[in-house]
């Protein structure tokens, strides 16, 4: 039998692949719009989202092990997977629509999303709980990066 570990970091890494799914002529797009002047750490964001990976992967590790199989259980694994895949279609689709509306939109549904499997997480591990605070601390900074970016670029709301 594979470990629970292996295959939550596995599934993990494969839907975060998911966000290459971005064509050269889109990244384009992207790079050539007007940025907010205290938007610094810009080139840290992959890793950034590295850590948000691998501790939401950690949370969803937790969780299984206290319950593994049970119903409640494979209910937060399938949040935990939607809330990775809407963070991970935050980039191809705001960049496929050219749209940042559409990447605010999804920010905050990630948001709403992570704040709903924290609350149901917490009772279950503190600890899993706990690892969900770098998605939930980021993830306000990225909403608002993408409307401040909506405010300097409103060609490209």
């Amino acid at each position: 039998m594979i470990p629970s570990w292996i295959i939550i970091g596995a599934v993990t890494f494969f839907v975060a692949l998911g966000s290459f799914l971005i064509t050269p002529r889109d990244v384009k797009w992207f790079a050539r719009l007007s940025r907010p002047r205290w938007l610094v750490f810009e080139p840290l964001i992959p890793v950034i989202w590295t850590v948000i990976f691998i501790s939401g992967a950690a949370s969803a590790y937790i969780v299984w092990e206290k319950n593994p199989g049970g119903i409640i259980t494979w209910l937060l694994m399938a949040l935990y997977l939607l809330v990775e895949i809407i963070t991970v279609a935050y980039i191809p689709i705001m960049l496929r629509f050219r749209s940042l509306k559409a990447g605010e939109i999804l920010g905050l549904t990630g948001l709403i999303l992570a704040i709903v499997l924290a609350i149901c997480v917490l009772p279950i591990s503190l600890m899993a709980a706990l690892l969900l605070l770098p998605y939930l601390v980021w993830t306000p900074i990225g909403t608002y990066t993408t409307d401040e970016l909506k405010e300097l670029n409103p060609q490209d709301a």
